[in-house]
């Protein structure tokens, strides 16, 4: 799936319960042109070799500074706003059109499944972004290291798999999971692993946990 972060924590509170409705494929119009991204903090959506494949040590750590990068700009913001207790994640769309019903969709089903943060989309520069094309990497989120990241969405793969799942997928690293590949259709971050006939865009029990946990101590 991509390469993201991982690391402090926040905040409590929130909860949404939003049902979300199956992702559907997605007509590939007129690709802009890809975001440049380091190799070192780029991961795809697909194992790179094989089902089996149960990620590296370079992907974890890029999922790291990833989640490392987000968390970087909402600690800025909570250091602001120090007496609100929902920490609020903000993503911005534009550069993503032909996404805008499954990024929200796995807005809605995150907040839905965790407590301890809440993603929102932002009227302008948010903390991360999406942005969408064709890339021969796939989907998969990457970041700058400066406190900013984005999640890059590929048009073929998001015909091939579950647009919505693979949003999701890719959404959870922002919040700190990493990828496990070998994992089954029942773990969100198992991603491409299962094949193109899992579907699941939710988190199992165990996903969220952990990222209740991730941002369950404040911006300390």
């Amino acid at each position: 799936m991509s390469r993201s972060v991982l690391s402090a924590a926040l905040g409590a509170v929130l909860a949404a319960g939003l049902a979300a409705l199956p992702g559907t494929a997605v007509a590939a119009p007129a690709a802009p042109a890809a975001p440049a991204a380091p190799a070192a903090s780029v991961a795809g959506y697909l194992p790179t070799a094989g089902s089996a494949y149960a990620g590296s040590a370079a992907e974890a750590a890029d999922n790291q500074a990833f989640f490392q990068a987000v968390m970087a700009s909402a600690k800025a913001k909570h250091a602001a706003n120090p007496w609100l207790l929902t920490v609020t994640v903000t993503y911005d769309t534009g550069n993503a059109p032909s996404f805008t019903g499954q990024i929200s969709q796995a807005a809605q089903i995150w907040n839905g499944s965790v407590h301890n943060v809440q993603l929102q989309e932002s009227n302008g520069q948010g903390d991360f972004s999406y942005y969408e094309g064709n890339d021969p990497r796939g989907s998969y989120a990457s970041t700058d290291g400066h406190g900013h990241g984005y999640v890059f969405l590929d048009y073929q793969q998001n015909q091939q798999y579950s647009s919505l799942r693979v949003t999701a997928h890719e959404t959870g690293h922002v919040l700190g999971l990493p990828d496990h590949y070998s994992g089954p259709c029942s773990e969100l971050m198992s991603g491409g692993g299962p094949g193109p006939s899992c579907t699941n865009p939710y988190p199992d029990g165990s996903e969220s946990g952990q990222v209740d946990a991730l941002w369950a101590n404040g911006a300390e």
